[in-house]
């Protein structure tokens, strides 16, 4: 990607709905703690070879959506409908008095209605098909999430769900932020969601060996760049950012939290789910995402990594982070904390990383107690780190080589 004029899409209001809690410093805090959620058995994944993971705790869906409405929307539009609500609030933004033609809506979503297509398959097989649910279509579309938030803001703008795999979140939030580069909006509400620990995907995902086997001891499963890790902690939940013009957020006062200053995406073109052991795809987004912002390797502070949790990734990220950033970028990964909330994962680091920025402060990679040896950057371990954070990069790569990344910059 040439080097273009540098478009910094300022960052408003954050919301989210994770297995850290609900509300985005609600799980800040905790992310910041290094706390691991996963717990022991998921009701849903009970007799599952694994039955456990980062379920979001007490979400009450009727107060978050309304009691009218519960009944017809998929857990995954749930999440996306609150943590939309709560990035609204923080931005200061009224749906009722703006233009919501020049508001978009950019999703990220890897599976869909997982909860919903799942119940209506059993409903097929056991009562036939004149009982299965005349909503089933609209609940598991994967679209549906960012059709339903703008039904609720009166967004009248673009409205899409980008569909990447682990790295949908970033994808979208970087597909946001060209519609703010290209004029066709003032505001986009944007993210991710997922609610898929549901017995048919998880038991998909522990078939193909990508999980923890650490049934025993769930809370420690999830150990990014860890010498013992063995896969990753499925997980639920949705953040969202609301991005803006700047001249926009500063025309009404807003608070600017950071700017989302550049964006890289590409294709592996090598497997469907191992990444590229060389990271040559992964390079060629971080290089795109920098060149992009306008910045170089030595202008990143700090890395939100991927890390997983899985022997692949973590090694190949490592390496790839070494050879084009350098060793000096505080590096961490919230799975240890969060797991692995698959489309939903990226916007989920997303928010993290503008908390990062904001708060001056690098959470800790939960669970990393012996660093593996091939990987050779400053993974922040055992406590969080002070840190003047002017520059970020946010990773997140998929099945299908399908790899994003964006650059946060300190407002």
């Amino acid at each position: 990607m040439a080097a273009t004029s540098r478009f910094d899409a300022a960052v408003t209001g954050v919301g989210m709905v994770s297995s850290a809690g609900i509300g985005a410093r609600t799980a800040w805090e905790r992310i910041r703690a290094g706390e691991s959620t996963a717990a022991g058995l998921v009701p849903a994944l009970e007799g599952t070879p694994a039955d456990f993971g980062c379920a979001v705790p007490a979400f009450d869906p009727a107060k978050a959506v309304g009691r009218r409405k519960v009944w017809r929307l998929d857990r995954s539009s749930q999440f996306a409908i609150a943590a939309a609500a709560e990035a609204l609030a923080d931005a200061g933004l009224d749906p009722s008095t703006w233009d919501g033609a020049r508001v978009g809506v950019v999703l990220g979503n890897g599976i869909g209605g997982a909860a919903t297509w799942e119940k209506q398959h059993n409903v097929l097989r056991d009562e036939g098909p004149l009982k299965v649910s005349p909503l089933l279509i609209p609940m598991l579309s994967l679209n549906m999430s960012a059709g339903y938030v703008a039904m609720e803001c009166g967004a009248r703008g673009p409205n899409f769900v980008t569909a990447t795999a682990c790295a949908s979140g970033t994808t979208a939030v970087g597909m946001a932020r060209e519609l703010l580069r290209s004029g066709q909006c003032d505001v986009v509400v944007t993210g991710g969601t997922e609610a898929c620990l549901v017995p048919s995907i998880v038991s998909g995902f522990s078939q193909m060996g990508a999980l923890s086997k650490r049934r025993k001891a769930p809370s420690t499963a999830s150990r990014p760049f860890d010498a013992d890790r063995d896969g990753f902690v499925p997980a639920e939940g949705a953040a969202v950012l609301v991005l803006e013009r700047t001249e926009h957020a500063k025309a009404r006062g807003a608070r600017i939290r950071a700017f989302v200053s550049g964006f890289g995406a590409s294709a592996d073109a090598h497997h469907a789910t191992a990444p590229d052991p060389k990271g040559t795809g992964a390079e060629l987004a971080v290089r795109n995402a920098l060149s992009d912002a306008g910045l170089g390797p030595a202008d990143v502070d700090h890395v939100n990594a991927h890390g997983t949790s899985t022997p692949l990734n973590d090694v190949a990220e490592a390496r790839m982070i070494r050879r084009v950033i350098g060793d000096h970028p505080a590096v961490t990964s919230i799975k240890g904390v969060v797991g692995h909330a698959l489309g939903a994962a990226g916007a989920i680091e997303a928010v993290a990383t503008v908390l990062t920025i904001e708060d001056g402060h690098v959470p800790p990679t939960a669970n990393l107690e012996c660093l593996d040896p091939e990987v050779e950057v400053d993974v922040v371990a055992k406590a969080g780190r002070d840190l003047t954070v002017e520059v970020a990069v946010s990773n997140s790569f998929g099945f299908g080589g399908q790899n994003a990344v964006l650059v946060f910059s300190k407002a």
